[in-house]
């Protein structure tokens, strides 16, 4: 008898780019598991259309309607509980969570991050890149920890900063490897292939000691990189 795939909820406040991408990969058959439902805490978040246009559940979890971060992360996990969710992730779910949130889901949890961390924690990463003049830049798909963007990298896709490069180039450009790295890592989870142990990922039995890099470079002739 076939195991089931493994249910995604995916996270979004907002256009759901990242989203439109890991619905792409799984009408490929990229993804080992499958989407099962968007959640946002916002009603208007265009990924809820995408959402939509897939055929998938679409829920609204609204955080103003909860007095603080614990309580609305409460519900945001009876929700996905109520869902039968094995995987969350996080795309462009712009709500710093609780250990309420993340202990339930540990090891279980995935972000992706507009820089390559653990340069440029936090938000305004593609000006603050520009700024400390970095040669390299791009996004980091990592762990969900208690500690905002700090838990382990996973996958890194990795640009060249050059001269002419303004914010909204380098916004641009990282965006693309974002959609590029993601459904990777969420295929590794969901097969079982990428594995927290502690504190520490294993990706085929093996310890990641530093995130796997995907250079844009190696990209530019191929739409969506291999999962092998």
């Amino acid at each position: 008898m076939t195991s089931p795939k493994p249910r995604i909820a995916v996270l979004i406040s907002g256009s759901g780019s990242n989203l439109q991408a890991l619905l792409d990969a799984a009408a490929q058959g990229a993804l080992a598991g499958e989407i099962s439902a968007v959640i946002s805490n916002r009603n208007d978040a265009y990924g809820l259309q995408r959402a939509a246009a897939a055929g998938l559940e679409q829920h609204v979890v609204d955080h103003r309607n909860y007095p603080d971060r614990e309580s609305f992360d409460a519900a945001l996990v009876a929700k996905l509980k109520e869902l039968d969710t094995d995987i969350v992730v996080l795309a462009g779910f712009m709500r710093i969570l609780t250990p309420t949130f993340i202990e339930p889901f540990w090891g279980r949890l995935l972000n992706i991050h507009p820089s390559l961390l653990p340069a440029f924690r936090g938000l305004h990463t593609h000006q603050r890149a520009l700024e400390e003049q970095v040669s390299e830049h791009g996004c980091t798909v990592h762990f969900v920890t208690p500690e905002l963007d700090a838990g382990p990298s996973i996958i890194q896709g990795v640009i060249r900063v050059t001269e002419q490069d303004t914010e909204q180039t380098l916004q641009r450009r990282t965006q693309r490897m974002e959609h590029l790295i993601y459904p990777r890592a969420v295929d590794w989870l969901s097969s079982g292939r990428l594995e927290l142990d502690g504190n520490l990922p294993h990706l085929d039995g093996e310890q990641l000691k530093a995130p796997v890099r995907l250079h844009e470079e190696e990209t530019e002739n191929t739409q969506h990189a291999s999962t092998d």
